[in-house]
Order: structure tokens, then C-alpha cells, then sequence
């Protein structure tokens, strides 16, 4: 138990994490690439936690992390003193002694950049070596591809001064294998690793493991899979699931057809129904858009093996079920509520609040008390 879950009280919610999941979803990754996989640990270990996420990867051989920002570095090489970690969002200006100082590598996607951290290394400061983004279609981060096979060309220029490590791309759209974007992708980054021959490369991000005819290179770089999100929409689900969320039932009470419930009476009942309130909302990172009115559909958590939708707005602190058809004896005061977990898997539950499993992650609260188990 961490320090700041000391005081968590019984009425929290329960965030179960599976480290054992996690690592084998790492190593299945990485047998099915064939090469090394990394792990990308950022936006807190995509919520689950990045010093014990590091820690179980790193004990299980994982080297190769990457995070978005430098202070998510900072907790990861703390985690593990000997990998190199990567950091994914750039280089703001006069942060190089940062990346020194913590044994970080920045991802470097700018002449800018380059031309600073190029610098930074001719005072002899000791730096570990940096990763170069070229960006192949996304137009958010990284050189064009014409600016990166410049650069290769100038052999003692600026990349040598640099020091790269590592050459790399990010696929806009390999959750889809019909898009042909992933093709021009694949075209435009094959260019560019041959022009850095030597230099080890990098392409594959969680569904880019599942394209048919893509190069894995030397690394890849999993992200949402390793935490049992589903790489391959609209097709079963190769990931072993990694957390589970239940909650409690805190009160029940039987409703009259015609009563309204919860904020602004958004939800009617249409009959008699039974209704429980557990302890959760959207404080504890459930998203508001998976409430469930009169006219809009939302979320639903299991009780008693049975699925119940919300009722009415998802609330600060609360969430209100209609338990009428749970089995017998299953929604009681104190009676365990499943938000993730069994047919709720990520994508369902992103589906239900109007999101992506990604959001759902990420937006996991401070205020479960977390169970790490499997290792």
C-alpha cells in the first residue's frame, strides 16, 4: 500500500492491477514481432501506475521505455536505473541538463532540437544517445521525411553531433488495417531506415504488431495492448486483460413508474424498478458521458453476472444501477459492482461513456484502492 492510500476507506472503489498480465502481454508482443519490444509507460503507465508498471517490466527484461514527458522520465529511470528511456514529446528550449542529469533521451523531432542538443553534447556533458522522429503522416510531431534523409546524407553534420540512437515514426492509423495511409506509411518509413543503415529503427506501436507485411525493425513500442486494450478492433481481442474496477452498494430503493432520478431528472422510470447507488463517479475518472437519460443510452456495470444499466447522470461521487433484473440476493447494501471487468473489457466500457478505452485508462482516479497482483 502506497503512502497516499493510507486513508482510502472502505467505501472506495477497487482498482485490481494484474503485473503478471501486463508482462505477458509484453512478451507476446514481442515474440509475435520477433524483436526487441520496449513498453510505452507514459501518461502514468497509461494509469495504472509507472513505478510499479517499469518495475515489473524491467524485472522481467524490458530496456527500452518510452514516456511523453520529462517528469514521467524522471520516475522511470528511477524505476529502472539501467534502461534507457525515451522521451516522446520533444525538447523544450534549455532542457538539456534535465536530460543529463537523469540519464534521459530525448526524442528529437526539429532542426531545433538538434541543432541544441548538438550543442548541449560539444560542452562534453554526458548525455545518453537521442531518437530521431520522423513524422510520416501524422503532422503533429517530427522532421518531414525529406528533411530526415537530408540529414542522413551529411555524415558528419548534425545527426552525427547528435548522437542518435534510434530512428523512428508513429503510424496514424494501424488500428485499421483496410486504411491505406498504413501502406504509405510503411513505404515512407522503409526510406528513411535505409538511409540511417546501422542505426536501429522503430515503427510498430500496439496494432502495428497486427499488420500483415509490416517490418517490426530492431524495436517496437507497445502502448495501450500491454494494458489489455485491444489492438484489433472488431475482432477478438489477443490481449490478457490487465485491470478490473469494482465498486460497492452503498443504498437501494424501489422507484414508482413516472419518478425521475439523478440531476435534473434526465432519466424516467418506466415501471417499478429497483435502483442501487454505488460509490464512484466521475471524480474517480468515470467520464459524465456515461450517463444514461430518457433519450441517450450509457454505461452499465455487473451485479450478480447480470448487466445493469446506469440511471440518470453520472455524478460527481455516484452512479446510479438498475438493479431490478440482478439475480436474487446479488444487489444488497455492501454487494460488490463490476465497472471493468468479464464483458465490460475496455472497449465496452469506452463504448458506453461515448470514448475510447484509451480515455478510460488514463483517466483511472487517485482515489481506488489499488491491489497490485500477478507477480
Amino acid at each position: 500500500m502506497t503512502l497516499d492510500q493510507r486513508d482510502i476507506g472502505p467505501d472506495a472503489a477497487t482498482l485490481t492491477v494484474d503485473l503478471g498480465a501486463l508482462v505477458a502481454n509484453w512478451r507476446m508482443l514481442g515474440a509475435r514481432a520477433g524483436t526487441e519490444a520496449g513498453a510505452v509507460v507514459k501518461a502514468d503507465a497509461y494509469g495504472i501506475g509507472i513505478e510499479p508498471a517499469v518495475t515489473a517490466l524491467s524485472s522481467a527484461g524490458c530496456r527500452q521505455f518510452f514516456v511523453a514527458h520529462l517528469s514521467e522520465g524522471i520516475r522511470a529511470r528511477k524505476a529502472a536505473p539501467d534502461a534507457t528511456v525515451y522521451v516522446l514529446n520533444g525538447m523544450l528550449p534549455g532542457s538539456c541538463g534535465l536530460y543529463a542529469e537523469h540519464g534521459l533521451s530525448p526524442v528529437l523531432g526539429s532542426h531545433e532540437e538538434l541543432l541544441e542538443w548538438a550543442s548541449f553534447r560539444q560542452t562534453g556533458a554526458t548525455v545518453r544517445p537521442a531518437a530521431l522522429h520522423v513524422d510520416t503522416a501524422m503532422n503533429r510531431l517530427g522532421l518531414w521525411p525529406g528533411e530526415g534523409r537530408s540529414l542522413a546524407r551529411e555524415k558528419a553534420g548534425v545527426i552525427a553531433a547528435a548522437e542518435i540512437g534510434l530512428v523512428m515514426s508513429h503510424f496514424a492509423s494501424s488500428e485499421d488495417e483496410a486504411d491505406p495511409a498504413n501502406a504509405r506509411q510503411i513505404a515512407a518509413f522503409a526510406e528513411i531506415a535505409a538511409a540511417f543503415p546501422g542505426l536501429p529503427a522503430s515503427l510498430l506501436n500496439s496494432s502495428g504488431h497486427f499488420l500483415k507485411g509490416c517490418p517490426a525493425y530492431q524495436l517496437t513500442r507497445p502502448g495501450y495492448a500491454l494494458y489489455g486494450g485491444n489492438p484489433t478492433p472488431g475482432r477478438p481481442n489477443p490481449m490478457q486483460p490487465v485491470i478490473g474496477l469494482e465498486a460497492r452498494i452503498i443504498q437501494l430503493r424501489e422507484v414508482e413508474a413516472g419518478m425521475q432520478v439523478g440531476y435534473n431528472g434526465r432519466w424516467t422510470a418506466k415501471g417499478k424498478r429497483r435502483l442501487a447507488t454505488i460509490c464512484l463517479g466521475y471524480a474517480d475518472g468515470y467520464p459524465r458521458n456515461g450517463s444514461w437519460t430518457d433519450t441517450v443510452t450509457g454505461g452499465s456495470a455487473v451485479v450478480g453476472g447480470a448487466l445493469c444499466p446506469f440511471v440518470g447522470s453520472v455524478s460527481m461521487d455516484l452512479i446510479i444501477l438498475d438493479v431490478t433484473d440482478a439475480p436474487a440476493g446479488s444487489a444488497v447494501r455492501g454487494a460488490p459492482v463490476t465497472l471493468i471487468g468479464g464483458p465490460l473489457d475496455l472497449e465496452a466500457v469506452g463504448a458506453g461513456a461515448k470514448t475510447v478505452g484509451y480515455e478510460i485508462l488514463t483517466s483511472l482516479g487517485r482515489r481506488y484502492q489499488r491491489r497490485y497482483v500477478g507477480l
